[in-house]
């Protein structure tokens, strides 16, 4: 079963970035995810804008909160 990576905007959650890494899965489209860890100790891989994929580091704090795109906190 194919699980989406993207984020939903109906989901709220608060974490660290962990990790940093892009993906050209179809050749043409090119991909930013972050591997968060949630503050209930969960992680998952996300799919986010190029713009702040680029403005996060490892380390930062980042909050989604129900019907708005993730930030950095």
């Amino acid at each position: 079963m194919f699980r989406s990576r993207r984020v939903r905007e109906d989901e709220a959650w608060e974490g660290v970035v962990t990790a940093k890494s892009r993906n050209m899965p179809d050749g043409s489209n090119l991909y930013h995810y972050l591997k968060v860890t949630f503050t209930d100790g969960r992680s998952k891989k996300i799919r986010v804008g190029g713009s702040l994929w680029n403005s996060l580091n490892p380390g930062d704090q980042i909050v989604k909160r129900a019907g708005s795109d993730p930030v950095k906190k």
